[in-house]
């Protein structure tokens, strides 16, 4: 299962936040939407999910365009940020929500909701309630629910945000582990580059509504297209006035260089008596 976004455009009133967005993300495939705040992620997740309708452009899902169907039948998990559980609902009745609307069998239910509890490693706990559990078991169960339902696409916007940076680490690797085993196409939203590289098979680079760039991670970061990008990725440093430094003797005079910390090499000089 693939997704694939084609000459997409989103405008809210004189803001821009999709400028002729394309890209395909193939199945099984892990790809972050990384960028600053603001800068349109969001809204590309959720024009993928039908949470918000594009002015222009294609939403391809395994080769049929879902332009004008429900978010509800286009068979799309979604992960929000805030895991937004039901604080009433117990574990179980968390994951189990959407296969009841579903209308599925109680047997049915039980079994896959249990299987889901033991994946994300939940094992006892699926009578406890949002307030028991901390951020990251949230997060797992919030993870187990958009799965219930057997969607052909997962979405997650910033999954790890409202989590402390130890926890955040390791449900990063927890993240990338579950997806490869359960095989599903997904893509997440994070402005956290070390997150995006640590977990992203694929990274797509957003900037002001534009795709800036696409790619692995180490080829984004060792031929970066844009200027923008040879900035957000890794550490950088700007030359106004480059003159008298070795290696950049063929510059053309005039422009700026971004010079990343490991490519510099530092030479002391005796002077001669």
């Amino acid at each position: 299962m693939y997704v694939e976004m084609k000459g997409i455009n989103k405008n809210f009133g004189n803001y821009e936040a999709a400028k002729d967005i394309s890209f395909r993300v193939d199945e099984g495939h892990l790809a972050a939407l990384l960028g600053p705040s603001g800068s349109g992620k969001t809204t590309i997740l959720r024009m993928i999910a039908g949470l918000e309708q594009q002015d222009t452009g294609d939403v391809i899902v395994d080769g049929n365009v879902v332009n004008h169907i429900p978010a509800k039948e286009r068979g799309i998990g979604f992960v929000f940020q805030n895991y937004a559980l039901f604080r009433h609902m117990t574990v179980f009745e968390n994951i189990a929500f959407g296969l009841r609307v579903q209308k599925k069998g109680k047997k049915e239910i039980r079994d896959r909701v249990m299987e889901l509890v033991e994946l994300v490693g939940l094992e006892g706990m699926h009578k406890r309630y949002p307030h028991q559990l901390s951020g990251g078991q949230r997060q797992r169960v919030a993870f187990a629910r958009a799965l219930a339902p057997r969607p052909q696409l997962l979405l997650l916007d910033e999954p790890f945000a409202a989590i402390d940076a130890k926890v955040r680490k390791e449900l990063r690797i927890w993240l990338k582990e579950m997806i490869a085993q359960v095989g599903i196409t997904s893509l997440f939203v994070t402005h956290d580059q070390e997150e995006a590289v640590a977990v992203a098979d694929e990274i797509m680079i957003i900037n002001e509504g534009r795709l800036e760039q696409m790619g692995k991670p180490v080829e984004i970061y060792k031929k970066p297209k844009t200027s923008f990008v040879a900035q957000f990725i890794g550490t950088s440093a700007v030359l106004d006035d480059f003159d008298g430094f070795k290696g950049f003797e063929e510059v053309p005079k005039g422009r700026k260089a971004i010079v990343r910390p490991e490519f510099v090499e530092a030479f002391k000089f005796e002077t001669i008596k």
